[in-house]
């Protein structure tokens, strides 16, 4: 039997749940481009060519990635105000419908 406690934790339960794990893909993607321009510096010293020109092709991926997850990070960013938006909305209309409002609909 598999119930809903005892399945691992899901890091897209949320917005703010993949809003961070997008976050921490992020900060391990800036740690690999640290690491991979490190490797380029000892490519280029060495005159390793061909891992050098692979090294390269590393980087412009992983630059890539970084804009994906940047965008993607300001989509649910969007996402979660607008769900605010309308929460903060919904919460007014209930505020209005309630028995002790003043005055008549407009």
């Amino acid at each position: 039997m598999n119930d809903a406690s005892s399945s691992p934790p899901n890091p897209f339960d949320s917005l703010e749940s993949s809003y961070d794990y997008i976050a921490l893909l992020q900060d391990a993607l800036d740690e690999s481009q640290q690491t991979i321009e490190a490797e380029l510096v000892v490519a280029t010293t060495l005159h390793l060519e061909r891992r050098l020109q692979a090294l390269q092709l590393v980087r412009l991926k992983l630059h890539q990635l970084s804009g994906h997850l940047q965008r993607s990070r300001r989509l649910l960013n969007d996402l979660r105000m607008l769900r605010r938006i309308i929460l903060g909305d919904l919460e007014a209309v209930l505020a209005d419908d309630a028995p002790d409002r003043r005055g008549a609909r407009p």
